[in-house]
């Protein structure tokens, strides 16, 4: 059997050796190389061409996140960011490496794990980021099923929803650059992150586009975030009911808390064909059945399009249950979104 090949990226050598001790147990892996610095790194990776790095974000003479950019640019390589810091600037390098092309995160372990579990945890994330293809594949086949727009004498939707997971934080930046500014709507967000690195997400994306970005603030009225997005914060679904935000610690739904399912679900209640809803790249199957309700409630749905996506997981699911009218490359969503809910003539939406 071969084994998939890892290289270690951590500048501590008593966290490196546990990281290989780690992975070395596992029948399936193999430490192909080791490396105590961003430079070393990026050395390593091009002549050893591993299956899967783990990396850190604090690291000498290159960080984490230069490395990431650089390997990312050069010889793309499936990346695990492992780290155990969550102060804002730490949090931020975390995201701009996600953003670079990193495809997880995992907390390095604080000693109050209950036993083995960190240990399946980083086995089972590092072999789910092997499998993730991070090459744009030019030769994907173009999706049959895409739809046109229905036919309408002006734009019809007041209210934009997007969900991502896995891939989703690049994406989300990507869509939002290409609204305008200032939003003609209010934007609804639910991304899939780790809890302990999602709390500083909302402040990081707010510097990555030109408009305002925050978490949702339960009792909110949605009528009044024209113009923003507001993002479910770590831990808590978001959801709309009588014209207000609302935030939930119900049950996780498909292993996620915050889910998309639970936003797109309340919009098609609350607010129907007013809404403009998009899945963005991710892994299983959260937001297609949220997806599917808003389409038959008249909303405009689009998901994303196999070529484009990091993990063509959710989309996939959204587009085998017809709950996509549009399946578009990433590049086109922001605009589609846009065109959507750009004011018609005498200024109606």
């Amino acid at each position: 059997m071969t084994k998939l090949r890892v290289l270690v990226v951590e500048d501590s050598i008593t966290v490196r050796k546990r990281l290989c001790e780690v992975l070395a147990q596992d029948p399936e892996l193999e430490v192909v190389g080791e490396a105590g610095n961003g430079k070393l790194a990026i050395d390593l990776c091009q002549t050893l061409r591993p299956d899967v790095l783990t990396m850190d974000m604090m690291l000498p003479r290159m960080n984490g996140l230069a490395a990431t950019e650089h390997i990312m640019a050069y010889f793309p390589t499936p990346i695990l960011v492992i780290s155990s810091s969550y102060n804002r600037g730490e949090l931020f390098r975390t995201y701009d490496a996600l953003a670079a092309g990193a495809v997880d995160v995992l907390e390095k372990p604080d000693g109050d794990e209950p036993e083995d579990d960190w240990e399946r945890r980083l086995i089972s994330s590092v072999k789910m980021v092997s499998r993730i293809s991070v090459v744009t594949h030019l030769r994907a086949r173009v999706n049959a099923r895409l739809h046109a727009l229905p036919a309408s004498g002006r734009p019809r939707c007041r209210l934009i929803a997007i969900g991502a997971s896995t891939g989703g934080p690049s994406a989300m930046v990507e869509v939002l650059r290409a609204l305008p500014s200032p939003l003609c709507a209010p934007v609804l967000m639910v991304l899939h992150i780790n809890e302990r690195f999602g709390t500083a997400f909302a402040e990081w994306l707010d510097q990555q586009t030109p408009h305002r970005v925050a978490f949702a603030q339960d009792g909110e009225v949605l009528a009044a975030a024209r113009g923003r997005v507001l993002m479910a914060p770590p831990g808590r679904h978001l959801m709309v009911s009588d014209g207000c935000l609302r935030l939930m610690q119900e049950p996780e739904r498909h292993a996620c808390r915050p889910s998309i399912d639970y936003l797109f679900e309340s919009l098609a209640s609350e607010c129907g064909a007013a809404t403009a809803a998009c899945l963005l790249t991710g892994m299983g199957c959260d937001g297609a059945a949220g997806l599917l309700r808003i389409h038959r409630a008249g909303g405009l749905t689009i998901a994303q399009n196999e070529a484009t996506s990091l993990i063509y997981g959710m989309p996939r699911e959204a587009v085998l249950i017809g709950a996509a009218q549009r399946v578009l490359p990433l590049g086109e969503i922001g605009p589609a979104l846009a065109a959507a809910t750009t004011p018609g003539p005498g200024g109606e939406t």
